[in-house]
C-alpha cells in the first residue's frame, strides 16, 4: 500500500517551532516533486511549500517565506517542513503531497498523506 505518513505536529506557543517529517512506503517518490498544504475547517487547502526532485529548487508562499524552511533526504524518502517563528494564524492540519513535477497546485498532486494537526497557541 502506498502512503505518505506525516508526523511532528502538535501544540506550540507562538514565537515556538515544530519540525513536520513525511515519510513515503509502498514506493518511493524520490523522482517526485514534495509539497506541503495545510488546511482548516471550512476553507480550501492552501500551498505552504514545495520542493523538487533533487531539493535543488524550492517554493514558499507568501505568508510561510523567511519563517518555514522545506527539505528532503532522498536516502530516506523523507520530505521535512521546518516552521520558524510560528504565529496563531499558521493553526491548520498540515498534509504532505507528492507530485510529478515541481508544482503549487493542489490538484496536481496524485499522492495525499493523512494530515497532522499543528496548533500555535497566543
Amino acid at each position: 500500500q502506498v502512503q505518505l505518513v506525516e508526523s511532528g505536529g502538535g501544540l506550540v506557543q507562538a514565537g515556538g517551532s515544530l519540525r513536520l517529517s513525511c515519510v513515503a512506503s509502498g514506493r518511493t517518490f524520490n523522482g517526485y516533486g514534495r509539497g506541503w498544504f495545510r488546511q482548516a475547517p471550512g476553507k480550501e487547502r492552501e500551498f505552504v511549500a514545495a520542493i523538487n526532485w533533487n531539493g535543488r529548487i524550492t517554493n514558499y508562499a507568501d505568508s510561510v517565506k523567511g519563517r518555514f524552511t522545506i527539505s528532503r533526504d532522498n536516502a530516506k524518502d523523507t520530505v521535512y517542513l521546518q516552521m520558524n517563528n510560528l504565529k496563531t494564524e499558521d493553526t491548520d492540519v498540515y498534509y504532505c503531497a507528492a507530485a510529478t513535477y515541481l508544482t503549487t497546485q493542489p490538484h496536481d498532486y496524485d499522492y495525499w498523506g493523512q494530515g497532522t494537526q499543528v496548533t500555535v497557541s497566543s
